[in-house]
Order: structure tokens, then sequence, then C-alpha cells
């Protein structure tokens, strides 16, 4: 088996995992501005954010790529399998507030781009950094191009446009990806989705995500603010998440064993992929874990688990 999937060819994948939440109204972003681990108030319209949105014990209930679409009009990209729930809890907290939430899913033709189509769209001389929004064709019918993490060194990015624009048919003359290829490329970025099999499962840090621009701590109050924090700056960050492979397919919610503690386990699977030949995972670990023990899968009998290099670093300082 290969050491590593291939890269994820240049194309066009479509994304039957994601929805999208629209929050409207004079109150959209300040209203998320104090649910969410990001700072929404600062965003500009040229830029996108990973955020999450924890409980009161900072465990994560949902993640998001988000945007403003408009002044008064924020986009949240999220797993589907947490779409309604997380809706229906986002809207308890909205109470004399100017905003309404809706799920907008079935509105936006929402695909992952990869490679040159990347950059095809943006512009060639144009940054495929992360976090960035490129709008293609102004108006109120205007695709949005927002990139995210890179896998394996080439630029991915999350297209949105309205179901009956014109704009919605620019990318019908790329190459087809499949959800599988762009599901193991997810997995490789290094940065996992929260989805129904790991609700509530992780702070921020365990996925990494203060590593990854996911939580601003600079700004105000959030659920689950103050155990975020005082993870962050007690020194108390024991749990990573990591690349890995194994010879057998896994799913999230998986736990993870050590060698060292054949009964407890030492993590678990937040995403996995596999291409058919090659499984990969992101996994939530134990640091101490990871250091001259053996991990495997399921159980202490399990399949061997292989730690890969993570394609970014880990920030110990913010």
């Amino acid at each position: 088996m290969p050491l590593t999937p291939s890269p994820l060819p240049h194309g066009v994948s479509p994304l039957p995992h994601l929805g999208v939440i629209r929050v409207s109204g004079a109150d959209a972003a300040n209203f998320l501005h104090n649910q969410l681990t990001q700072d929404v108030l600062l965003l500009d319209a040229q830029h996108a954010r990973l955020a999450a949105f924890c409980n009161a014990k900072g465990r994560m209930q949902a993640s998001f790529v988000l945007y403003k679409r408009a002044a008064d009009e924020v986009l949240l990209v999220c797993r589907r399998d947490l779409l309604a729930q997380t809706l229906k809890r986002l809207s308890m907290f909205v109470l004399r507030a100017k905003a309404k939430l809706s799920d907008a899913t079935a509105e936006f033709t929402l695909l992952g781009l990869s490679g040159d189509v990347v950059q095809h769209l943006c512009g060639a001389a144009t940054s495929t950094e992360p976090g960035l929004r490129h709008v293609v064709n102004e108006g109120p019918d205007c695709a949005d191009v927002l990139t995210i993490s890179p896998s394996q060194g080439v630029a991915r990015a999350l297209y949105l446009a309205p179901v009956d624009s014109p704009g919605s048919q620019a990318v019908s003359e790329f190459a087809a990806l499949t959800p599988e290829q762009w599901a193991v490329a997810e997995v490789m970025s290094g940065v996992a989705w929260v989805e129904l099999a790991t609700f509530e499962a992780f702070v921020p840090q365990m996925l990494n995500y203060e590593s990854v621009d996911g939580v601003n701590f600079k700004k105000g109050c959030y659920p689950g603010q103050e155990v975020v924090a005082r993870s962050q700056f007690r020194g108390t960050l024991k749990r990573r998440a990591f690349i890995a492979r194994a010879e057998v397919s896994m799913h999230a919610g998986q736990e993870v064993f050590s060698s060292a503690d054949p009964v407890q386990p030492c993590g678990l699977v937040a995403q996995a992929a596999s291409d058919g030949t090659c499984h990969v995972a992101i996994a939530e670990l134990q640091l101490s874990a990871t250091q001259g023990h053996s991990l495997h899968v399921g159980s202490a009998q399990g399949p061997v688990l292989n730690l890969l290099p993570l394609p970014y670093p880990l920030r110990d300082d913010i």
C-alpha cells in the first residue's frame, strides 16, 4: 500500500456532505460574533474564516467556513449531517437580535475546486493562500470562491453560486472529481470538520484549530470561551490532531489505542477517507501516546495506525 494517497487532481468536485446556513439581518455579524470562536465583526468582505460553535464546556458542536456575502448576510458552510441541529441550536440564542437563520443549501451550487481551476477562476496572479474570498461576476448573482487549506501542495477552494445564476455554470468545463477524491484531500489537508459522529468530542485545540486560524483569542466571550482560553494559555494542551494511515478503512468516531495501555483509548478518529488503496484519517491523540508506542485502530489488537507529517506547524504561542 502506498505511504500516502496521490495528490488531488486539478478539477471540480461535488460536495454532498456539506450544506449552507444563511444568517441575515442587521445584527447577523454581531450575533455570530457572540456565538463562534472567530471574530466575525472584524471579518471583511475579502476574506473567509474557519470557526467553531462550542457548548459551555468548550466542546465543538459544529465547524464552519464562513464569510460575509453582504453587509447584512453571512453564509456558513458546515457538515450537512449537523446542519439541522446546528441551525436549531444557534436559533435559540437569537432572542432580540435582528438576525434570521435558515437552511440555504438548496439555494446554492456548492462545489470543491482544486489546482489550476482555483487560479483560473480567481486570476492567475491572484493569491490562493487559505482564507481569501474572490468574487466571480459582480452583482446579486455573483459566485464566490473561498480558498481553504491546500492538500499535498494542491490549492483548494469552495465555490458557491446561486443555483439559477449564470455563474453556477462557470465550472462545468473543468474535469470532474469524485467525492472520494475530495474526501481524501480533506484529510490530507489536516483540517477536520466536526461531524455527527464527533459532536461535542473535541475542544478546538484537539483538532489544531488554533493553528489554522479557527480560533481568535483576542475577541470577546462566546460559549465555551473560558475553557478554550484556559486550555491555550495554561499549557494544558495534551491532545492534538494528526494525519495517519492504516491498512484498512476507518470511520469518524472510531477509538484509537496505544500499546502502552491496551484498555483505555488514547484518541479518536475525527475524519477518515479512502481512495480504495490508501486509507487515511485525521486522528485526535494524546501526545504521550505518540511517543515510542504503537497505535491501533478499534482495539489494542487492531490494525496499526502510522502517523504522517502535518502540512502546517502547530502553534504554541498565539
